[in-house]
């Protein structure tokens, strides 16, 4: 919820980056996203308002981002909007999956074809409707000389393992906590939006009590196909956990981080044995304490960042919806069923026509 990731992708062959840029979010906006996103009920006209608003955000780094590439709008085949999450809740008696960012209003803003509302095709055909990045992963990062695994640390931190054997499917599903919990435990402590490349919690200790009880959450335990959020993963959360024990505020951060930390390895060790090669992107790539962490618990594996394999880590889950558009527009499966448990390979999102 720091800012809007916008990329112009050429999908015509292997996919490249041709141009990106990031848009943040003022504070404002992030207050009343992470609002509605941590309130059990939100009022109607708050959720329109903010649907309509982040719309307009996301249209708006779209047409700078068209400016800046100093290209057409004609050569643009369509706009990916992955939207922004407010409530991912795939285990309800009723599952959903709700993503705001209106996609009419982009596609009159920016006169362009537009696709979203990736998820919830998914969740029709009892799937969780995340992670939807692994379809993408394979048809980029997958090759036949080693078995690769891409991890994702966004707010919430996904994989994505990629054996070098073609005939063995894609494995993939959120491993927990990425930046969510670092994120809020500083906004809380500091008013900063996030520990600038994890400097804060490089400062202190990891407290192992504390750290034994955050991964003894039964979410870590279950077996995938599974999925998670910031509703789940929240301050509150920690504070749970902390029952009332007040360890330093810089130790409960470097505790944090090492959870995202062994909570990727753990899930990397169990699900992904004869791994090489661990390509890593999302902004929790530019976080060093984490990475020294991962590097650490992963021992001889090879930990990188994607750039190395041709897409900043940055841009790779903006570029990952942009292919999930092509595939919509074409009539292909966005999905891939031995990650998200749906029942069958579907045509994701909506198509909003310019």
């Amino acid at each position: 919820m720091d800012g809007v990731d916008a990329a112009l992708v050429d999908l015509s062959s292997v996919p490249r980056v041709i141009s990106a840029l990031s848009c943040p979010l003022s504070t404002q906006i992030r207050e009343r996203l992470g609002s509605i996103s941590a309130a059990h009920t939100s009022s109607m006209d708050t959720l329109g308002e903010l649907d309509r608003l982040v719309g307009e955000l996301f249209a708006a780094a779209a047409n700078q981002l068209i400016k800046q590439a100093k290209i057409n709008k004609n050569q643009i085949r369509a706009l990916g909007s992955h939207g922004q999450t407010i409530r991912h809740r795939p285990e309800n008696n009723f599952p959903y999956s709700l993503q705001i960012g209106d996609p009419n209003t982009i596609a009159e803003l920016t006169g362009i074809t537009t696709v979203a509302d990736f998820r919830r095709r998914d969740i029709a055909s009892g799937g969780q409707g995340a992670p939807l990045v692994p379809g993408f992963h394979a048809a980029t990062f997958r090759t036949t000389t080693e078995n690769r695994v891409v991890v994702n640390i966004g707010g919430i931190a996904n994989i994505t393992v990629l054996a070098a054997d073609s005939t063995r499917p894609i494995i993939g599903f959120d491993t927990g906590p990425g930046n969510t919990l670092v994120d809020g435990w500083i906004h809380k402590h500091q008013g900063k939006p996030y520990d600038d490349s994890g400097a804060w919690a490089a400062t202190g200790n990891i407290d192992q009590a504390l750290l034994t009880s955050l991964f003894h959450d039964a979410y870590f335990d279950r077996e995938p196909p599974k999925s998670t959020g910031r509703e789940y993963f929240n301050v509150a959360w920690i504070e749970r956990h902390l029952a009332g024990t007040v360890p330093p505020a810089k130790n409960i951060q470097a505790t944090l981080c090492e959870l995202t930390a062994l909570s990727v390895a753990e899930a990397i060790q169990q699900h992904a044995p004869g791994t090489t090669t661990v390509l890593v992107c999302g902004g929790g790539s530019r976080n060093d304490a984490l990475m020294n962490r991962l590097r650490s618990r992963l021992g001889d594996i090879t930990v990188s960042s994607t750039e190395a394999y041709g897409i900043a880590p940055q841009w790779v889950e903006a570029a990952a919806f942009a292919w999930l558009a092509k595939q919509t527009l074409e009539g292909r499966p966005g999905n891939v069923p031995s990650v998200t448990g749906a029942s069958r390979p579907a045509v994701l999102g909506g198509i909003y026509h310019a």
